[in-house]
């Protein structure tokens, strides 16, 4: 919600209004203001009449009411004229921002006053073609894009291109309607998208467009209305047993003795793998006898500090003070996996794996890789995110959920309880002997 407000600010007697904007981004109250260049009295009525005071007027005059003067009741409206037209755009604006995730940094305010007062034919500068308007998004917003959100978009961008060359047509940005998302969604089930996959990339493409439409281009009416549904999938754990198991199984490579303790590491702080593989040493301090960690989060940019608990110590004392070997991603994913076959983790559980799906005998690519739902050996659906949901799922009930959110960084309860693996039913199993 935001409130837009005008005030006179100058102690000079005919200067330009002030606006002032207040609004709530992120559960953070912001204020920002700038000079409008809405003057009371034009130059020309400054000439003929001298005695006239902007600043007078703003405070004694503009909201006196039941006037009796037809001059001042005709000012009246022609300011209120004014001040609705640039309210209502700073708002309509503001709105857009939002919907975009556009940071309002100290110059957002005066870029929408230039425009206001100077406005440019942005359309002619905007590519209207939705592949080509992809490229103009990624310039425009690439120091605020994450380098997963602009693979996402590079990856997106590539199967409109595949879907465009199929039916030998060239989307425009206004054609996203309910059409082009029945087209889109054929074309990624013939060739085996998750359903997820599919949600996900329509949402993508609608963020775009939203952003088109906040650059001046004309979208269809339909935008806001298309829909895919989230397809539900069951996510796994490594429960406190397993983790056990895994800790005491022998381990004759090096390689997984390093990734092992990353795993074990990630079950116990909470954190993504772009936050953990960069953990070191010189992150720690010693606060009135208490370890802890400091880093800021690659996601989500919070600086975060976690208590570093005694697994995690003990893993570390064993390599003099130093955290395992950062290695890849991709890596530790197949490392951990092979960790966690060796460890017999192989109860039957329904859940999502990347499969190929390449002809039977011939070599597969980076193309031919699809997720796949279905039952697996749980080694199987192991990756690099099994910590931080295992560390939120294991310790929910045993540690108070605000300590738990502080950790992880959620950005409220209602997205942790969502995020871990429990049912109804286990945190109903859980709360129990509170009311009994």
């Amino acid at each position: 919600m935001a409130t837009v407000n005008f005030l006179y600010r100058s102690t000079k007697e005919n200067e330009p209004l002030n606006v002032r904007l207040l609004f709530r981004h992120n559960e953070t109250d912001y204020t920002q203001g700038a000079k409008t260049e809405l003057y009371i009295y034009s130059y020309d009525e400054l000439m003929h009449n001298e005695k006239l005071n902007a600043k007078h007027y703003w405070s004694k005059l503009h909201s006196k009411k039941n006037v009796k003067d037809i001059d001042l009741e005709n000012k009246q409206t022609e300011i209120n004229l004014k001040l609705n037209s640039l309210k209502n755009k700073i708002l309509k604006d503001f709105h857009e921002a939002e919907i975009n995730d556009i940071i309002f940094n100290k110059d957002w305010l005066k870029n929408i006053l230039k425009e206001h007062y100077h406005p440019t034919n942005v359309k002619t500068d905007i590519p209207s073609r939705l592949i080509t308007f992809f490229d103009f998004y990624v310039e425009k917003r690439k120091n605020e894009l994450t380098d997963a959100r602009m693979k996402g978009i590079k990856v997106t961008k590539k199967k409109l291109q595949k879907l465009e060359s199929e039916l030998n047509w060239e989307f425009d940005v206004k054609d996203v309607n309910e059409e082009f998302k029945n087209l889109f969604t054929s074309f990624c089930t013939s060739r085996r998208y998750a359903k997820n996959t599919q949600q996900r990339e329509l949402s993508l493409i609608k963020t775009i467009c939203r952003y088109a439409k906040y650059s001046g281009l004309d979208t269809h009416n339909q935008l806001e209305r298309l829909r895919l549904p989230k397809q539900e999938t069951k996510h796994i754990h490594l429960t406190f047993d397993e983790l056990e198991i895994i800790e005491k199984t022998d381990l004759i490579h090096d390689y997984l003795e390093n990734a092992r303790d990353w795993l074990l590491i990630s079950c116990d702080v909470g954190q993504r793998i772009s936050d953990f593989m960069r953990f070191h040493s010189g992150m720690m301090r010693n606060e009135e006898g208490k370890h802890l960690l400091e880093f800021k989060q690659v996601k989500t940019k919070k600086l975060m500090t976690i208590p570093i608990s005694k697994k995690v110590r003990a893993i570390l004392q064993k390599r003099n003070g130093e955290f395992p070997r950062a290695i890849s991603d991709q890596k530790y994913n197949t490392y951990i996996k092979e960790v966690c076959r060796l460890s017999k983790i192989n109860e039957m559980c329904e859940g999502k794996r990347r499969i190929s799906i390449a002809p039977k005998g011939t070599k597969p690519t980076k193309n031919d890789y699809r997720d796949i739902v279905g039952e697996f050996e749980k080694w199987e659906l192991v990756s690099s995110h099994i910590g931080r949901r295992s560390f939120a799922t294991n310790y929910y009930g045993k540690v108070p959920t605000t300590f738990l959110i502080n950790i992880t960084g959620h950005s409220s309860e209602n997205t942790f309880l969502n995020y871990i693996s429990k049912s109804n039913k286990d945190i109903a199993l859980e709360s129990y002997d509170y009311f009994n």
